[in-house]
C-alpha cells in the first residue's frame, strides 16, 4: 500500500473523531435521533477545522446500514465508499471547477432519480461560494423545494460570497478555529501512533503555527518526520517553519517593558538574519502582549504555553504597566501589521513599531496624571470634617499655606461699629479681626514661584485640591507677560442676606466715633479744624 499523509490517514471518520467542533456534533447528533432532518446544511469556516469530514461523517450516519442512526459501524463497505468519495448516492461537486449553470442544470435533472443503496441522494458541494450568480439563481427552487429523498450539503470559507436567497434555505453551521491544546494533545497522540518522540515544546509549537487548523498541523508534523526523523524537538520546527522560541518573544517583550530600545532593535535584528519571518514574530509579539493583558484582567488565565519560569518573569516586568498602556502598545502594533502587509522592508516597520511602542510605554498619559491627583487627594479623607470643627472652634485655628495668602486691604469691622475706619486700633479690642491678617500679610509678599516648593506647602492644608491650584498658580509665566495678580478666592458660604452698603460718611460722623472720642479722652486731645 502506498504512503498516506497524515492529514488523511487519521481523517475523523466518526462523531467521536471530531475535535473542537462539539456544538455541530450535537447539533447533528440531536437531529439524527429525533428525526428532525433538514434538507439542505451549510457549513462555514477556517480551512483545516473539518468542514469535509464532518459531512462526510454525516452523509455515514444517513446512509449507512440501518440508518440514519448515529452509532455507525465506519468499517462498513458503504460507510468505506462514502469516505473515498465513491459512493453513487454521495454525489461530491467542487465548487471552484463546477460553478457554471450547465453543471447546476445536470444537478437538477439527476436530483430525480432515487438512491441506488442507501435512503437519500446526497449533493456535496465544496465551496460554494465559487457558484456564480446565474448557478445560484438556477439552484434556488430546487434548493427550496427538493425530492424528498436528496439531501444537500454546502461547505465554504467565504460565507458572505453567498447569496442571502441561499442562505435563508439552508441550516448554518459554523465551524471554529480548533483551540491550541487540542491540536497539540492530537499531535502527541499521532506521533505515539507513528512510533515518533515528539517533544511537548514542539508539539505546542506546531499547534501554535498551524493557527487553528488541524490539517495545517498534520502537514507539519508530516514535513518534520520527513527531517528530523523519529526525534522532533522545538528547534527543529522553529528553524524548518521560522517560527520565533518563546523565549525570544519573552526577551522582547522584557525590553519593551524596560524601554531597552537597543536591545529590542538587537532582538530584531538577530531574529531577521537567522531568515526569521519578521511577520511572524509581529504575530506572535501580538498574542503574547495580549496574553499578558488578560492575565492582568484574570489572574488565574492560561499562560499561552509560555513556560512557567518566563511567564512569571514577564508579568513581573509589565507590573508597573497598566493594561491601558499595554492595549495602546497593541494599537501600535495592529498599525504596524497593517503596513507590514504591503511594504516591501518588512523589518524596518517592525522597527519603527517596536520603537514607538517603547515610547508609548514610557510617555505620560492623562490617565496618569488623573491616578496621581486622585492619590493625592485620598490623603486627606477626613479633610471636610476636620475643616468644618475648626471653623466652628475659632476662626484663625488653621492658617492657609503661605504660598496661597495674597495681600488684601483690611476689612472694617461691621460687628461693632459700621462707621469704623481701617486704622490701628488698641491691643484691647477683642472684636477687631484685623490681627491675625496683618500678621499672616507679610508672609505672603515673597510669594514662592516653585512648583515643589508650592506643592510641599499645599499639601499642609486639609483642602485635597489645594495643592493641584498652588501648582497651577506658580507656573512659570513668558519673560514678557507681567507678573500675576493676586486674586483671592471668595469662599462659598452658606446662602446669607449680603451685608448693607455703608453709606457715605460725613465730615460730622468722623468726630462723633466712639473710638474717636475714646482716643481723646486719654491722650487729653482735641481736634483742630483748619
Amino acid at each position: 500500500m502506498s504512503y498516506q499523509v497524515f492529514a488523511r490517514k487519521y481523517r475523523p471518520a466518526t462523531f467521536d473523531d471530531v475535535l473542537g467542533q462539539d456544538h455541530v456534533v450535537r447539533t447533528l447528533r440531536n437531529a439524527i435521533e429525533q428525526n428532525r432532518l433538514a434538507h439542505a446544511y451549510l457549513f462555514v469556516g477556517p480551512r483545516g477545522t473539518g468542514k469535509t469530514s464532518t459531512a462526510r461523517i454525516f452523509a455515514k450516519a444517513l446512509n449507512g446500514p440501518g440508518g440514519p442512526k448515529v452509532d455507525f459501524d465506519p468499517n462498513d463497505p458503504v460507510c468505506q465508499q462514502i469516505a473515498e468519495g465513491t459512493s453513487l448516492d454521495v454525489v461530491e461537486i467542487d465548487g471552484a471547477s463546477n460553478n457554471g449553470v450547465d453543471e447546476v442544470r445536470a444537478l437538477r435533472e439527476s436530483v430525480n432519480y432515487a438512491p441506488m443503496q442507501g435512503k437519500f441522494k446526497i449533493y456535496y458541494i465544496d465551496e460554494v461560494h465559487m457558484l456564480t450568480n446565474q448557478a445560484f439563481n438556477a439552484l434556488l427552487k430546487t434548493l427550496e423545494e427538493p425530492p424528498p429523498h436528496v439531501k444537500f450539503i454546502f461547505a465554504t470559507t467565504e460565507v458572505h460570497k453567498i447569496l442571502p436567497t441561499i442562505l435563508s434555505r439552508c441550516q448554518r453551521f459554523d465551524l471554529r478555529p480548533i483551540p491550541t491544546e487540542i491540536i497539540a494533545q492530537h499531535l502527541l497522540h499521532i506521533a505515539s501512533e507513528e512510533g515518533v518522540v515528539l517533544d511537548q515544546a514542539a508539539a505546542w509549537a506546531i499547534a501554535k503555527g498551524a493557527d487553528g487548523g488541524m490539517r495545517d498541523a498534520q502537514s507539519m508534523l508530516d514535513q518534520l518526520v520527513a527531517f528530523c526523523g523519529n526525534q522532533i524537538t522545538e528547534p527543529d520546527v522553529l528553524s524548518i517553519f521560522g517560527f520565533t522560541s518563546r523565549e525570544t518573544i519573552a526577551s522582547l517583550c522584557d525590553a519593551i517593558f524596560q524601554k531597552n530600545t537597543a536591545a529590542a532593535l538587537q532582538i530584531i535584528q538577530r531574529e531577521a538574519s537567522t531568515g526569521r519571518d519578521v511577520s511572524q514574530l509581529l504575530h506572535e509579539l501580538i498574542g503574547a502582549m495580549r496574553a499578558i493583558i488578560v492575565a492582568k484582567v484574570a489572574p488565574n488565565s492560561p499562560n499561552e504555553g509560555i513556560p512557567q519560569a518566563i511567564w512569571e518573569q514577564l508579568l513581573e516586568s509589565s507590573k508597573h504597566c497598566k493594561a491601558d498602556r499595554l492595549l495602546a502598545v497593541i494599537d501600535v502594533f495592529g498599525d504596524t501589521e497593517g503596513r507590514m502587509k504591503w511594504a516591501s522592508n518588512r523589518k524596518l516597520h517592525l522597527e519603527l513599531g517596536v520603537i514607538k511602542a517603547i515610547q508609548v510605554v514610557g510617555e505620560a498619559r492623562i490617565s496618569d496624571i488623573i491616578h496621581v491627583l486622585s492619590a493625592s487627594a485620598g490623603q486627606f479623607p477626613d479633610a471636610p470634617v476636620a475643616m468644618e470643627t475648626s471653623a466652628s472652634a475659632t476662626p484663625s485655628a488653621v492658617p492657609p499655606p503661605a504660598a496661597m495668602i495674597t495681600p488684601k486691604p483690611a476689612p472694617e469691622p461691621a460687628p461693632v461699629a459700621p462707621s469704623i475706619e481701617p486704622e490701628p486700633v488698641a491691643e484691647e479690642e477683642p472684636a477687631a479681626p484685623l490681627t491675625p491678617v496683618a500678621e499672616s500679610a507679610p508672609a505672603a509678599e515673597p510669594v514662592t514661584r516653585d512648583p515643589v516648593a508650592v506643592a510641599a506647602a499645599a499639601s499642609k492644608s486639609l483642602d485635597p485640591f489645594a495643592m493641584l491650584d498652588a501648582m497651577i498658580d506658580s507656573a512659570v509665566d513668558r519673560p514678557d507677560e507681567p507678573a500675576p495678580v493676586a486674586v483671592d478666592v471668595p469662599v462659598i458660604a452658606p446662602l446669607a442676606p449680603p451685608p448693607p452698603k455703608e453709606s457715605p460718611r460725613e465730615a460730622d460722623d468722623f468726630h462723633k466715633d466712639p473710638l474717636i472720642q475714646k482716643a481723646l479722652e486719654i491722650f487729653s486731645a482735641k481736634i483742630v479744624t483748619p
